[in-house]
């Protein structure tokens, strides 16, 4: 019988017999992963089919790469799979050119750029999450990867093809506008 190790994860045996090519144990590692892959992935891509193409592609990969994954604990194994949403999110959306980095002095924001005031700080990471969507997509990306992937201004903008400058920018606005968007949503 194939199951999922007790933390809600796979383990060593499983993942053994996927490598080997076993149905069950790939499609147990796929309802185990599916809906966290998902959720990583709809902070990248707010469109359900994008989000769905790439979860595809993803899976592909991770099926198709499991033979030189080497287990060293489910937590690895997690981090790995997110990892191939991630890069498989930015994958599209740079096939797709979405990228777009709005410069500091051409910014309709700029009026607002500053360090927040402790807006995101203090407020429940749901709410910030629920707001990442409404974010032009090149602050999104970028906040994204800062936050969630913790990631370096030098590693994003080697992953994205920008200036460090512009992805600490792209934070620095990101940020600031999350604040605005909190600030006015509770004064309305």
């Amino acid at each position: 019988m194939l199951r999922k190790s007790d933390k809600s994860g796979i383990d060593a045996s499983l993942l053994r017999r996927a490598k080997a090519g076993d149905a069950a144990a790939l499609k147990v590692i796929y309802d185990t992963y599916v809906q966290y892959l998902s959720a990583v992935c709809r902070v990248y891509l707010p469109d359900e089919e994008d989000v769905k193409d790439v979860l595809q592609e993803s899976f592909l990969k991770v099926f198709s790469s499991l033979s030189s994954f080497e287990w060293k604990g489910e937590p690895f194994f997690k981090a790995w799979l997110r990892q191939i949403v991630v890069n498989q999110a930015l994958m599209l959306l740079r096939s797709r050119g979405r990228f777009s980095f709005v410069s500091l002095d051409k910014s309709p924001e700029s009026s607002f750029i500053e360090e927040p005031s402790g807006e995101l700080e203090s407020t429940d990471p749901s709410e910030i999450l629920a707001l990442l969507p409404s974010l032009p997509q090149g602050y999104r990306t970028v906040f994204n990867l800062y936050v969630f992937e913790q990631m370096s201004h030098k590693e994003i903008a080697a992953a994205l093809g920008i200036s460090e400058g512009t992805s600490y920018s792209q934070f620095s606005r990101a940020k600031a506008l999350l604040s605005k968007m909190i600030k006015d949503k509770h004064q309305g």
